[in-house]
């Protein structure tokens, strides 16, 4: 019997954003966007530099809607970004943490590309289809 094709549950995309500053055109920040089908809810963006990455996780919903208007108001902010450095459309995310808080221009072009691959594997709307509720309760309660 010839093996099943392997069906891909992950998403990846290298994105470059621009840290803004007071002064000057920004500092480049390389980083990624992973979004995974067995926790379907949520984007993980890693931020690398220095000697360690640094991760936040957030909604991909938050992502999407900040795509087009205003988004969030915890520690993840979203919102088109009218005033980017370059005048190419951009997407700015404001992280928020005790240690500070960091506004950061992503290429809108590449935050779509990647919203388009993370819902061609989970359409919007069909997440509790992948949730593994059993396995979530198990964690819960553990």
């Amino acid at each position: 019997m010839p093996a099943l094709p392997h069906r891909k549950t992950e998403v990846d995309v290298d994105v470059s954003l621009r840290l803004r500053t007071a002064s000057g055109p920004g500092l480049p920040v390389p980083a990624s966007l992973h979004y995974g089908a067995d926790d379907p809810y949520a984007i993980h963006a890693v931020f690398r530099g220095g000697d360690t990455d640094v991760e936040w996780v957030f909604a991909r919903d938050l992502l999407r809607e900040g795509m087009t208007a205003p988004a969030g108001t915890g520690d993840v902010q979203v919102r088109p970004c009218s005033d980017s450095l370059d005048g190419r459309p951009r997407v700015l995310l404001r992280l928020s943490s005790p240690d500070g808080n960091a506004e950061l221009e992503a290429d809108e072009a590449d935050v779509r590309r990647f919203l388009r691959r993370a819902d061609a594997l989970v359409p919007p709307g069909r997440e509790t289809r992948h949730l593994d509720l059993d396995e979530l309760i198990a964690r819960l309660v553990s």
